[in-house]
């Protein structure tokens, strides 16, 4: 949430609501209600990060660490958790929403985003040797998408809006390490081989 300080401070200025409206909505039963009566909310909040975490942080590093050490394995689990996202082109092509090129240009964007997205997650993963941070981010980042830097670049209050962007980076930089101590959390790597246990990829 650190390093969408800047989109979390633009949706409070531009949001019609006042704070304690906000607070009463999310403790408001009838609301969570009809968010699980909603297939695409059940899907991008709860099943795709559940499912894909599982995937690609839980079960894949595992297999990659020991044969590659933890470096290598962060950089390559999200290559293939970039690709698993190209089905997105086969809709947009299939159902014409827009041209060829304009289609996987959007594609090659979100193969990026979700590649550095996936390094994160994996980097939390190892640090924390837990699964729910990883689903916990996937799901917030899911309800938030991509940051809107050129709506911040035109927005009304951009000289107090900016500063938060900038802010909310370098926090983010800052407290990555400090707030995802191993002591923290167990101590424990995620994916170190049990003492006595056969090398993995021998």
């Amino acid at each position: 949430m650190i390093l969408f300080l800047g989109p979390l401070i633009q949706l409070s200025m531009d949001c019609p609501w006042r704070w304690l409206d906000g607070v009463r909505v999310a403790f408001d039963p009838r609301f969570w209600a009809l968010c699980l009566g909603d297939v695409r909310w059940l899907r991008n909040q709860v099943v795709a990060p559940l499912t894909e975490e599982l995937v690609f942080r839980a079960c894949m590093l595992p297999m990659l660490v020991p044969c590659t050490g933890p470096g290598p394995a962060v950089l390559a689990c999200p290559l293939f958790f970039g690709v698993a996202h190209f089905h997105h082109v086969i809709e947009q092509l299939r159902f014409r929403q827009g041209s060829v090129g304009s289609i996987f240009m959007s594609a090659a964007f979100q193969f990026s985003y979700t590649a550095v997205f996936g390094a994160y997650t994996a980097f939390i993963f190892l640090r924390t040797g837990h699964l729910a941070g990883p689903v916990l981010c996937h799901s917030f980042c899911n309800s938030m998408g991509f940051p809107a830097v050129g709506a911040a670049w035109e927005h009304p209050r951009r000289r107090a809006l900016l500063p938060c962007y900038l802010l909310g980076v370098l926090l983010f930089l800052l407290l990555l390490h400090p707030l995802t101590e191993p002591a923290f959390f167990g101590g424990a790597p995620a994916c170190a081989p049990r003492p006595g246990a056969p090398p993995a990829c021998s």
